[in-house]
This record gives structure tokens, C-alpha cells and sequence, in this order.
């Protein structure tokens, strides 16, 4: 874990709110990375698993929400309490990464960092450990951003995509080149209709965008700072008043007006040095309960637990969570996802649970605070 490479290793891990198309298991009191769906543990812990080789635990962050911080503090985690930033409001990546940045800036200004969602399933981790080295390495000696992209397995509209340019040699010093590809990137696209993916996927030079950054911090700064001016400006605010008295009413302030944009739009796609590593390490974004549902079809014991008291008759397919203690019967149906969280009840067909997030406006419209 301390070669020389990595005692500047920093991670910061994005645990945002609540995951609306994982409703009713997510709520604004339950948030995502505090939830089991696989009875291994909550996702940060997967996330945290999936890095522990790399960086250190006290070398890694959390931004997240009020309560996501009082989740983990609650539940317990390896994380020191010191690095779960919470975040006054949600708004974007762009301010979450430009905020956590700040605070490992104040602490080692020579840092690499590691930015990751905690709403991810990695399924290789010893293949994802080798993809985030490499990546440590570009990052130190290219000075320039590194993202990381997934070979497309089909047409997927739930997810961004990096467009590849020029493919790179991968001889880099200390990397193997075992299995991954390193391109500059020529452009990010965002989540597209069904035709467009398509194109997306025959053309050979997209790749799912993971949403895992590594840069030299000096690197990020120095593109905050030419792409995103007025974001700058603020971020010099609030790096000046961390650790003083007055560092949780100035961040809180400047939250209250800062525009929402992502770390893709805001820098990503206007910074002259990007650089993708692609490679297949058996990635999922959990964007919604058919994703769930995949993942915990392949992971041994995943679907073991929620079997009892379930009693299935010619009913094939279903993806069931439920309560322990709940007998549930199933008879004739097939190809459903049927989440049970005691005081909300979701049953969609497979293929549909992407509406889920349709749902939650809805409710946000009618004013059901209360399941939300």
C-alpha cells in the first residue's frame, strides 16, 4: 500500500442522497451506500474494499449528505468521522469534487487522487486494482486527467459514454498492460436514446463512462481554475476557511447559490489532457433494480437469504427483498422485480424498474414527503 507511488494516494468516495429508481429500499433517510443488496455488506463498504489495497483509510474521504454522514456514523465504518464531508445540498459532481479536493489539498498539495461513485458493483477486483495502479501511474506521469471506461457489453441508455481517440502504447513504468487499453479521450457523451446507443455500440470507439477519475490534485486545480471560473473563485473561499470556525457557514452559503453541473461537463470534456483507460473488470452501475437484479444473479448466496419463508409456484424470474419474517407466496407470475421494505411495496416487470424514478415525481408533486 506505501510504495513511494502511493503515500500521496488520496480516494474520495461520492455517496450522494438517495438513488430515486431504488425505491422504496432508498430513501432520503436511507441512503444508498448505506444499503445491503447483496447481503456482503453496505455498498461503501464494497467501494471501500475495492481501493483498501491502494489507499490508505486514512487517506480516504466521503462526500456526502447530512444524513448519509449520520448513516455512516451510525452503522459504523473504517472511515475516520473527520473524512465524511457532508455536503449542505446536492448539486453535482462538479462542487462535491471541487469541495472534497479542498480538504486533501489542505493536506498533501503533491496529492493523486481517486474519485468513485459508491453505487457501483465491482465484480474483478484484482483486475479493477491493476486498472486503478495503471491509472495512478498516467495520472503522475502524464499530469493529466484519467477517467476510466468499460468495454460496452450492449445498447445501454442508462449510462454516459467516452468517445476514444488516439490509443496510446501502455508501457508505463511498473504496468503490466495485462488486459486494458489507454486512449486520449475525444469527447463524453451523456445518457442516450436506445438508436443512439446503438451507433454508440457498432462504432467500436464508445465506452461506458464509469464515473472513476484519478489526477494529480494540482492538475484538477489548475483546470477548475481555467474551465470553471466562478466555481473557482468559490472553491478559493472555501479552501481558505477549512479548519477555521467558520468553515461550515461559508461552505453552507456558497452551496446555497453554486449552478448544478457535472465534473463531465464542467471540466472533463473542455480539459486538453484526458486520458481513458478501458478495460473490463465486471462493472455495474446500480442505476436501478434490473441492474440489481443482474448482480445478485451472480453472486454466489446473494439470493440465498431472501428465500426464506418464500414460497414460489410457477413463477420464474422474480427478483424479490423483502423482510425477514415475511412470508411471501408467489404463484404464476414471472419476470417481475417485487421490492418490500414493510412500509412500501414496488412491483414492476423486469425491464421497467427504470420508471421507478417517475414514480418518486410524482409523489414529490403530490406532496408524499413522508415516502420520499
Amino acid at each position: 500500500m506505501d510504495s513511494p507511488l502511493n503515500t500521496h494516494v488520496y480516494a474520495i468516495i461520492m455517496a450522494g442522497g438517495p438513488v430515486k429508481a431504488l425505491w422504496p429500499a432508498a430513501r432520503k433517510s436511507r441512503p444508498v451506500h448505506c444499503l445491503d443488496f447483496f447481503h456482503q455488506g453496505a455498498l461503501i463498504t464494497h467501494i471501500i474494499n475495492c481501493i483498501e489495497s491502494t489507499v490508505a483509510s486514512d487517506r480516504t474521504f466521503v462526500i456526502t449528505s447530512k444524513e448519509g454522514r449520520e448513516c455512516l456514523l451510525k452503522n459504523g465504518t473504517s472511515i475516520r468521522p473527520r473524512n465524511i464531508i457532508a455536503e449542505p445540498i446536492a448539486r453535482n459532481t462538479a462542487i462535491c469534487i471541487a469541495l472534497a479536493t479542498a480538504y486533501i489539498k489542505k493536506i498533501d498539495p503533491d496529492a493523486i487522487t481517486i474519485v468513485l461513485p459508491c453505487d457501483h458493483h465491482i465484480g474483478d477486483l484484482a483486475k479493477f486494482r491493476e486498472v486503478i495502479q495503471a491509472g495512478i501511474t498516467v495520472a503522475a506521469e502524464k499530469n493529466g486527467l484519467v477517467t476510466i471506461g468499460v468495454n460496452p457489453e450492449y445498447a445501454e441508455t442508462d449510462y454516459g459514454y467516452i468517445q476514444a481517440d488516439e490509443q496510446l502504447p501502455v508501457g508505463l513504468s511498473g504496468d503490466p498492460a495485462n488486459g486494458f487499453s489507454l486512449f486520449r479521450v475525444k469527447t463524453f457523451a451523456e445518457k442516450p436514446d436506445y438508436a443512439t446507443a446503438v451507433q454508440f455500440l457498432e462504432s467500436k470507439d464508445f465506452f461506458w463512462n464509469s464515473g472513476i477519475f484519478i489526477w494529480h490534485i494540482e492538475a484538477v486545480w489548475q483546470e477548475l481554475e481555467r474551465s470553471m471560473p466562478d466555481l473557482f473563485k468559490d472553491l478559493l473561499v472555501m479552501y481558505e476557511h477549512i479548519g477555521t470556525p467558520d468553515e461550515g457557514a461559508v461552505i453552507e452559503d456558497i452551496y446555497s447559490w453554486v449552478h448544478p453541473v457535472s465534473i463531465d461537463y464542467g471540466i472533463m470534456e473542455k480539459a486538453d489532457s484526458v486520458f481513458m483507460i478501458a478495460a473490463d473488470f465486471g462493472w455495474t452501475d446500480l442505476v436501478n433494480w434490473d441492474e440489481v437484479a443482474k448482480v445478485a444473479a451472480g453472486i454466489e448466496g446473494a439470493e440465498e437469504a431472501c428465500e426464506l419463508d418464500v414460497l414460489r409456484m410457477e413463477s420464474p424470474g422474480v427478483f424479490l427483498r423483502k423482510p425477514q419474517g415475511k412470508a411471501v407466496c408467489l404463484i404464476g407470475v414471472s419476470n417481475l422485480i417485487v421490492i418490500d421494505t414493510g412500509d412500501a411495496l414496488l412491483i414492476c416487470s423486469k425491464g421497467e424498474s427504470c420508471r421507478v424514478s417517475g414514480a418518486i415525481d410524482q409523489f414529490r408533486r403530490e406532496n408524499r414527503e413522508e415516502l420520499l
